[in-house]
């Protein structure tokens, strides 16, 4: 898929997956010292999304 992208493309979801990359960490690492369930649980749920969309994301970069 990767030759159908330009330069500019390739570099931008670069730098989507390193944002989608930090937001993992942080959700993974919030949710850890969270106090609130409910927190907790929205914060897993991000994660999860954030896995699948950084999982989209390489499918491209491939």
């Amino acid at each position: 898929m990767n030759n159908n992208l330009g330069l500019h493309e390739t570099l931008e979801l670069h730098e989507l997956l390193l944002f989608k990359n930090t937001c993992l960490t942080k959700a993974n690492t919030l949710s850890e010292v969270a106090q609130d369930q409910e927190l907790k649980n929205i914060l897993k749920a991000d994660a999860k999304a954030s896995q699948s969309e950084i999982q989209d994301i390489q499918k491209f970069l491939s």
